[in-house]
Order: structure tokens, then C-alpha cells, then sequence
């Protein structure tokens, strides 16, 4: 992009310095461009640098959230040019003495801020766009930008902010990808920063990757089109400030509960005529349960839509009925199977499509602004690589938005379970292409002259109003159910609509598998908090034996599993190859024990997301996350990359094994000064091993039996059977599957006694399907342990109408650990080993009629 910046001089202040103003509002002296900075709320933080040319569009990633300082703001100072308050111990100036706009912000106790702008260059116009400079604090870890290449730390790196169809990406090189989230967190060991752009218009980031001797070490942000708005975002840890930035846009929204289980999938199912798809994929439930393998899911790809005659090309919302002869008869078979079915949707018309004409005519795409006519584009037609002429719809249009609104209402009456919003990344061609405006969800101020065009309004907000019309569309067909609507592109504002994303069409191999849990922590901190990958890899190669079991190994410690490939070769490029749990007879046993496993966590999975749902805490996190004073986490590149071990949730450190042939690996424990005796044991290995916190330990783990996995000792994880089972407010149960009527929980006492120091443990659940407003009932487990017993204190707090399936809980202790367990005062009864030796103690839970 060419380089036209221009820095506005010699702003004054328009307010007055009152003692509870905490807000700044500032001219150039040329009056064109204008400045602000305001204090919100306790760490949030608002700017804006804007001009007549240099607009905010109206519908932006966030609504301004109202001000809640009245009794928190206390004023420290103000003279003619500078001003200064603390929120919270957060110090905030705003100096425009040499003639621009520099704003800093400094933690509680700190006498450097840890946010800054660069002197002389801090707010730029250039061109059509902005840019802003700040200083860039080396050394420290910077996370976030939606979905970025590995490694986690996105220091001393470019990033393109856009997003495209990157089938077959490197996972260490290819930028961008599907995701178009400008969030920016700056995480040091005092505390953490984060700045959060609000436009969808395409933008770049040099995070300190930028050298010049004059100007020093800098960040840069630029944007393409139109005024900058950004919320600076303060807290002590990476936790803070990712609630913080989800109060501003939205916290992650449930998720049903069958979605936790195998999602399967494969774009050559879908594809084939002899046999018919729809036969082949009841063969494939078939060999599911002649495997006695689980599954919840299916992901159909688009395959079902293409047109039966040439040219066959994919019609979105159009049935093939040779493929699919009776779709809702399908559906009907497939849900008596217990899976449900995901259908794949793309936001583009091909001029073959039967309906073209009609949408065409109604001003459902854009307008190109070269010919003045309906926007033509290349769009991916047929099979790998294949395309043809077509339009985008334009969800900014009524006749658009609308349209696929009705779509995926008929979607919902035929029976499909969850919109699978694919190629939704608008990779339009032109920034002169015109937006039609005329759509009444899209916000807008008639009070000024914005244009049309998609370079200012932003590519990316219609893979939000896509989002969101799947999502209405949804609710209003089934108003009783949670709207699951799964996200291959995203934006801040998407994830209001989309409750699950993944990270797209990534290739088999070692490096992809580790790469991925890079883009997962990042993706966790910026609320795509329901994410994985395909298991195996989407495209290339298929993946060998021990390949694939250590990628199922890694993917059921994720939120989301899901097996879905496309595996593209000369010789078959239309229907492409899969990969299926049972396609080597040597490890399907073990990867049917690896599916099993992940049923038996559904419930410690799923009471994460009801957390990620009221806190917006991630279910994978950073090492560092919680161990924020352990200086390890923070020094050691290992987990500063964020590639080889994450959590999940408080209870399991998970590690990986990343090359072939390899039977051991290093596994960071970290460490916290306020339990200066807390452990870690070895879950995988017996006789079960305790490890004092602090250090890196060499693990054991061939591909045969599992990759590392840790135990934090005090935690516990409560799991329920190792079947696919109804939830407690599925009304219909087409399946026959069995109640979720089994509840045990996994823990972890000290070898010895605790010494009188009680774990506290707690875990959620709902009915699994409800749509918001959350009902979310807890459950608290507590233990102590002696030398001959454990003791456990169990309770719960019912919302009303909600009953478990289950009337008993069992208690399971490691491997070796022969003592007897005490449950709410009384001795255990039902106590016999499990096949892995661990011991089970069963009681009675007391629940009154509800």
C-alpha cells in the first residue's frame, strides 16, 4: 500500500479540566483532525483520531460501552496541555505539549508505563487511513491478533489484518488466514496491555519488527480506510484483560453439549454419485457402530448442493437429488444413528446457480465500480482449484441478508442441526466495490456522507452479518435451542453470533500438529474459545499410523474435535480422499479407546465452556496463565512459543510428542509461590509419579498408550461415561441413546496426608440445549486426604427445573492409591477397580423431588 502519512500538529483541548473529567477532547490546528481519549470503566480505556475524510463507520466491532467512573476516576492534575487521572491504580496522561496527542498508561507501583505512544509519530493520517505508533516494550510476550502463525508470541513480527482462504497454509508462515481480529496484548510479569481496533477494514501490524535508529523500538498499527478508534485495555494478568475485552464485545455464547463429542466429517462422502452420498454416509454410521466408536457429529460439505447437471458447480441452499433423493427422510435416518448433521453453507452465488438472476436483479451483491453493474468474481466451484463466475452476496443489502436468512430457515425445517458458515472470508477483489446499505440490522447515521465502498466499511463485516443472519435464522426456527452456528472466518463481532470456530483447511504433518496448539491459546485469548482443528490434517498427505493416533492423542484435550479432510490428489481432485478412525486395522483399537476418552471428559469439557461463557476464561491456556510470578514462563522460549504443552481448564497440563518415533518429552511444571508444596502427577505412567512444581521433567510416552498428561494435585475432573448420551433437555431421543446417568470425578489427593489443607473443586452443568439466558447449576466437591482415607465434602446448587441423570457420584483415585474414601461423612460403598486399576468408590447423592 503506498505511504502518505501525514502528521496533524498543534492540538488544543475543547473541554474543560474539570476534576472529575475523564475525558480528553483535542483539535489540530488545522482543525481538521480531531482527537480523544476517555476512561470508561476500570481498565478500559477509549481513543479516537478522526477527520471530515477519515470517518468511524457506524457499525463497528463493538458498541461504545457506557461510562461506569463516577465514583472510581480520582483526578491527579491538569495544565494547559496535559492531563492526568487514575482509575483503579491505572495512571493515564494524556500530553499534548509538543503538539501532539501522547497518551501513557502505568500499572499501580510502576513508575514506567507499560503502554505508550511514540513521540512525534503517534497518530498518523495516510491516505484513505491511519496508522498509530506506540513504543514497543522488548522482551515481553505479545499474544492475540485472532489467528496468526505460530509461534504464540507474535513479537518482532508483520501481520497482514485481513483474512483469505489459505487452503493448505503453513502454519508458521502463511499470513493472513480466516480470521480478522485487531487485538493486541502486550503480557508481561506486572501486568498486561491490549489494544483493540474496531474496524473492519484491512490493516497491517509491524509489531516491533520495524527498525529505524531515529525512532527506536515501535509498534505500528495501519489501517487502510477510515478513523481509528481503539480501546486500550489494563490489567495485573492476560485473565483480566480478556474479560475485560470480552464486557466490550461479548462473552462467548453456549455451546450445545453434543458438540463436545467426535465431530466427523470428509468432503468425499458428500461428493460421490455410486455410491449415492446419502447412502454412503449411513454406511459410514454403520461401520461407527460396527467399530463401537462414538461419534456426535457429521460435517457435511457443500458436495450435497452441486447442481446434478453441468455445469456442477455448488448451488448453496439446493439440494442434489440424486446424491440426496428424500433430504428429510435422510436426516431422519441419520438421527436414529444419534449423529447430528452440520451442513456447509458458502455466501456466494454462481451464475449457474438457479437463482442467480433473481438475486442478481434484487441488488443482492455488490456493485462493481469499474462497470456499474452486479460485482463479478472467480469463486471456488467445483473441485481443488476449480472456479467460476459468480457474486458475493452482500449481507449489507436487504435482498441478500434476507435471502440467506430464508435459507437457513428451510435448512433448520428439513433438519439440519448446525450452519457451517465456510468461505466466508470476502476475498473481494477491489475496494471500490459498493456496499448496497440497505439492510436494517446494519447500523447507520444519516447524519454524514460515508460512501459505499467495501474498503471503508470493511470486507470482514459481512462475515459478520452472515454470522448473524445464520444465527436469527436459526433462533427463530428453533427458539428452544441454543443457535450453533460454527465459523471457518471471524471477527470480533462475529463471535456474537458464532459460537464455534476452527482453523480451517491446515495439511498433515508433524509440524502442523505442533503449530496448532500455538494458534489455539492465541485464538483462546481473542474469544474463539470453542476452537480446534482437523484432526490428522485437511489436506496433503494422509497422515501415518503413529501420526494420526497422536493427533487424535492431542485432540481430545482441545474444546472441539473434529476429523474433516479433503485430501486432494491429481488423480482424484474432485471427490478427494478421508481419513477415518478405523483406516489403519493396527491402531483402530487405540484410536477407539482415544474417542472413548474424550466421552468419558465431556462433562469436565463442557463445564470449562459454561466457564469460558460467564468469565470468558479460554478452556486451553498459556502455561503461564495463573503462574504469572513463575519468571520460567516467561524466559523460557519453549513456553513463550505456546507449542508443546497448554492447560486445559485448572485440573490437566497437557503436553505432546511431536516427532515420529519419539517415546519420551520435556514437560514444564510451573510453579506458584502461594502453595509452595504443590505437585503434578503423571497420569500416563505407572507406577503414577509425583512431581514437585518448578521443574522440567522427562516424561514417558510412546504412541501406543497416550502423549503427557499431567494432573495439578489438589484438582479434580469430573467425566460421566464413555458413550455418546442424552442430555438432560434433549426432548427427543430418535437414537435411544442411554441417560447421562453416570458422574464420577477423577482426583488427585497428595501421596500422603494434605495436612489439614482441604482442595476445593467445583464443576457446571446445565440441560445442555437451552438458549440463553444461562441456567448453570454448580457442584462442589472438596478433599482432604490422611494417610489411610480421603475425605470428600460434596454439595450442589440446583437451578430450578434441572435435575441430573444421575443419582450417584463415584469417586476415582489414581492409579495405586488403594485408601478408602469417605463421601459427605460416610464410607463409600461400590468399591471395585476399573480396567486401568484405579479404584472406584460409589455413594448415594440425597436430591429432593424437584
Amino acid at each position: 500500500m503506498p505511504q502518505l502519512e501525514h502528521v496533524p500538529q498543534g492540538y488544543q483541548a475543547l473541554n474543560s479540566t474539570g476534576q472529575n473529567d475523564t475525558a480528553v477532547h483535542l483539535q489540530s490546528n488545522s482543525g481538521e483532525f480531531a482527537f480523544t481519549f476517555e476512561a470508561l470503566r476500570p481498565g478500559l480505556f477509549r481513543t479516537t483520531f478522526t477527520s471530515p475524510k477519515h470517518l468511524l463507520p457506524p457499525h463497528r466491532a463493538a458498541p461504545i460501552p457506557s461510562s461506569t467512573l463516577a465514583e472510581t476516576a480520582k483526578h491527579v492534575k491538569s495544565t494547559d496541555a496535559t492531563r492526568s487521572f487514575a482509575v483503579e491504580g491505572v495512571d493515564a496522561t494524556i500530553d499534548w505539549s509538543s503538539g501532539l496527542p501522547l497518551v501513557a498508561l502505568t500499572l499501580p507501583g510502576h513508575a514506567k508505563p507499560i503502554h505508550s505512544d511514540l513521540p512525534h509519530r503517534s497518530y498518523v493520517a495516510d491516505g484513505t487511513g491511519v496508522a498509530h505508533y506506540t513504543r514497543y516494550n522488548h522482551g515481553t510476550l505479545h499474544l492475540g491478533l485472532g489467528e496468526k502463525p505460530a509461534p504464540m508470541d507474535l513479537s518482532n513480527r508483520h501481520f497482514v489484518l485481513s483474512a483469505t482462504d489459505c487452503f493448505g497454509y503453513d502454519v508458521y508462515r502463511t499470513d493472513p488466514m480466516y480470521k480478522h481480529i485487531p487485538l493486541l496484548i502486550n503480557a508481561t510479569p506486572e501486568g498486561c496491555v491490549g489494544i483493540f481496533s474496531t474496524s473492519h477494514a484491512r490493516g497491517f501490524y509491524s509489531v516491533g519488527s520495524e527498525m529505524d535508529g531515529m525512532w527506536g523500538r515501535f509498534k505500528v498499527y495501519r489501517q487502510e480506510y477510515g478513523g481509528l478508534e481503539e480501546y486500550l485495555i489494563v490489567g495485573k494478568t492476560l485473565k483480566e484483560v480478556v474479560s475485560i475485552y470480552a464486557d466490550l464485545v461479548g462473552y462467548p455464547l453456549l455451546v450445545p453439549r453434543w458438540a463436545f463429542g467426535y465431530l466427523a466429517g470428509g468432503m468425499k462422502y458428500s461428493m460421490l454419485d455410486e455410491p449415492r452420498a446419502s447412502d454412503a454416509l449411513m454406511e459410514f454410521a454403520g461401520k461407527l457402530k460396527k467399530h463401537d466408536i462414538p461419534c456426535s457429529g457429521f460435517q457435511m460439505s457443500s458436495g450435497y448442493t452441486v447442481a446434478e447437471t453441468e455445469p456442477k458447480t455448488r448451488n448453496v441452499f439446493t439440494w442434489n437429488r440424486h446424491r440426496f433423493p428424500d433430504p428429510a427422510g435422510f436426516l431422519d435416518a441419520f438421527h436414529k444413528e444419534g449423529i447430528r448433521l452440520i451442513a456447509n453453507v458458502k455466501p456466494y452465488v454462481l451464475a449457474s446457480h438457479p437463482e442467480y438472476e433473481k438475486l442478481k436483479a434484487a441488488g443482492a451483491f455488490f456493485t462493481d465500480s469499474l462497470t456499474v453493474q452486479s460485482a463479478e468474481a472467480r469463486l471456488w466451484s467445483a473441485g481443488g482449484g476449480e472456479s467460476g463466475i459468480g457474486g458475493h452476496i452482500d449481507f449489507t443489502s436487504k435482498a441478500g441478508y434476507q435471502w440467506w436468512y430464508e435459507g437457513i430457515k428451510e435448512l433448520k425445517r428439513v433438519g439440519i442441526d448446525c450452519i457451517w458458515n465456510d468461505n466466508n472470508e470476502y476475498t473481494i477483489p477491489h475496494d471500490g466495490w459498493q456496499c448496497e446499505l440497505t439492510e436494517p440490522s446494519l447500523l447507520q447515521d444519516g447524519a454524514a456522507n460515508y460512501g459505499k465502498d467495501v474498503g471503508f466499511w470493511g470486507r470482514s463485516l459481512n462475515t459478520e452479518l452472515m454470522g448473524r443472519s445464520s444465527h436469527d435464522a436459526t433462533l427463530e426456527a428453533e427458539p428452544n435451542q441454543r443457535p450453533f452456528i460454527l465459523t471457518r472466518s471471524a471477527t470480533a463481532g462475529t463471535l456474537r453470533y458464532c459460537a464455534s470456530a476452527w482453523s480451517g483447511d491446515n495439511v498433515t504433518s508433524w509440524d502442523g500438529m505442533k503449530g496448532a496448539n500455538a494458534l489455539s491459546l492465541t485464538a483462546g485469548m481473542c474469544l474463539m474459545q470453542c476452537y480446534g482443528h482437523d484432526i490428522g490434517g485437511f489436506e496433503g498427505p494422509q497422515p501415518s499410523p503413529e501420526l494420526l493416533v497422536r493427533w487424535c492423542q492431542q485432540g481430545i484435550y482441545s474444546p472441539r474435535f473434529a476429523i474433516n479432510c479433503f485430501k486432494t490428489s491429481p488423480d482424484n481432485n474432485s471427490v478427494g480422499d478421508v481419513i477415518e478412525p478405523w483406516m489403519y486395522e493396527e491402531t483402530t483399537p487405540i484410536v477407539r479407546d482415544i474417542i472413548k476418552r474424550r466421552y468419558e471428559l465431556i462433562p469436565y469439557l463442557y463445564s470449562l465452556a459454561l466457564e469460558s461463557h460467564l468469565t470468558a476464561t479460554p478452556p486451553q491456556r498459556w502455561t503461564g496463565w495463573g503462574y504469572e510470578s513463575d519468571p520460567e514462563v516467561w524466559t523460557n522460549k519453549i513456553l513463550t512459543d505456546g507449542e508443546t504443552q497448554y492447560w486445559l481448564g485448572n485440573s490437566l497440563l497437557v503436553g505432546g510428542v511431536f516427532q515420529p518415533g519419539a517415546e519420551t518429552t520435556k514437560v514444564y511444571l510451573p510453579k506458584d509461590p502461594t502453595r509452595p508444596g504443590l505437585q503434578f502427577l503423571d497420569l500416563n505412567n505407572t507406577p503414577q509419579t509425583y512431581y514437585n512444581a518448578g521443574q522440567w521433567v522427562e516424561i514417558a510416552a510412546k504412541w501406543t498408550e497416550s502423549i503427557p498428561v499431567l494432573a495439578k494435585v489438589g484438582s479434580a475432573v469430573p467425566v460421566g461415561r464413555n458413550e455418546q448420551v442424552l442430555a438432560v433437555g434433549d426432548r427427543s431421543n430418535p437414537a435411544n441413546l442411554p441417560l447421562d446417568d453416570f458422574r464420577a470425578v477423577e482426583i488427585f489427593p497428595p501421596k500422603g496426608s494434605s495436612n489439614g489443607e482441604i482442595f476445593a473443586n467445583t464443576w457446571s452443568e446445565d440441560d445442555g440445549v437451552s438458549p440463553p439466558p444461562a441456567r448453570i447449576s454448580v457442584f462442589v466437591l472438596n478433599y482432604q486426604s490422611t494417610e489411610a482415607e480421603v475425605s470428600v465434602e460434596f454439595s450442589e446448587q440446583l437451578q430450578p427445573d434441572f435435575t441430573p441423570h444421575w443419582d450417584s457420584l463415584t469417586i476415582i483415585l489414581p492409579v495405586g492409591d488403594e485408601r478408602k474414601v469417605r463421601i459427605n461423612g460416610k464410607e463409600a460403598t461400590g468399591v471395585e477397580k476399573d480396567g486401568k486399576g484405579r479404584l472406584h468408590s460409589k455413594s448415594t447423592i440425597s436430591r429432593a423431588a424437584r
